[in-house]
């Protein structure tokens, strides 16, 4: 493992990472300005849980001992993508960009947004049902020779540094904001359930490259002369270590937020049952019994 001083020392450019900080970092301001022109409050902190923690992590990934190292060690690429697709979404999820962006926008770009958000292709990825498929999908390359490409190729490491912070908020945001992904309580048990089980297999990865008795994407050692660097079956195994542990790690924090999106759900139905007249209940009751036949 690096000495501590290595760890908060090491640093690399990524343009790309850069262009994607600035970018969201200007356009929640941008949405933070027009909202208050609109006399729409915005809490204080989740600006600083956007910006700190949200662009911060993303930062650190990109420009800091993950990024530098990535190319070089197995196991720091599997940090920084597997914090890329499951932390750092969620804390820019705690930001709450797509509320911000219905505070700021008038009515003309609220109904463009909801157009987008209701759009066929937005519904599918956003599924919980497609989305953690497409991560485990992505860690299942960790197992074939691709993994040495994914790490090295400058072209292959823009499209992950883009596409699966992306990919993360497609899972986490209609969790998260759950009043702009509407589902059926009924439809959330379904994912309830099909995301506790998805969350479990994405783990399977990790535990492969941790129990495989050879390098699986036939790399050899690194010769950059630090002695600290582990042999290319250590640092496959410390790549299984930490895939493993944060997959199962962001179990806990996903379900428990799946099961409060669940109770508002429900509560918005019960809610909604509540203010129908006798006349709408009598109605639904026939129209139920009709469909049963």
């Amino acid at each position: 493992m690096p000495p501590i001083s290595v760890v908060f020392s090491s640093w690399t450019f990524d343009g790309t990472a850069l262009c994607l900080i600035l970018a969201s970092a200007v356009l929640y301001g941008a949405g933070l300005r027009a909202a208050r022109r609109r006399g729409r409050h915005w809490p204080l902190w989740r600006s600083a849980a956007f910006y700190v923690l949200g662009l911060g992590s993303l930062a650190w990934l990109a420009f800091g001992f993950p990024g530098a190292f990535s190319a070089q060690l197995r196991w720091a690429f599997a940090l920084k993508i597997s914090l890329l697709l499951f932390v750092v979404p969620l804390l820019v999820g705690l930001g709450r960009p797509i509320s911000l962006a219905r505070a700021a926008l008038p009515e003309r770009g609220t109904a463009r947004l909801d157009a987008v958000l209701s759009s066929r292709p937005v519904r599918l990825a956003s599924n919980s049902f497609v989305a953690p498929l497409l991560g485990l999908a992505l860690f299942s390359t960790f197992l074939t020779p691709a993994f040495y490409t994914l790490r090295t190729n400058p072209l292959a490491e823009a499209v992950l540094t883009v596409a699966v912070p992306l990919l993360g908020l497609l899972f986490a945001l209609p969790i998260i904001e759950e009043g702009d992904f509407a589902r059926s309580s009924a439809l959330i048990t379904l994912e309830f359930v099909y995301v506790f089980i998805e969350l479990l297999a994405d783990a399977v990865p990790g535990i492969l490259l941790r129990l495989n008795g050879h390098v699986l994407d036939g790399a050899g050692p690194v010769a950059n002369g630090l002695a600290w660097f582990p042999s290319p079956l250590r640092d496959q195994q410390l790549a299984g270590d930490l895939l493993w542990f944060i997959c199962e790690a962001v179990d806990l924090p996903l379900i428990i937020l799946m099961f409060m999106r669940f109770s508002r759900s429900d509560k918005r139905e019960a809610r909604s049952f509540d203010e129908l007249s006798d006349e709408e209940m009598d109605a639904l009751a026939d129209e139920h019994l009709r469909r049963r036949g």
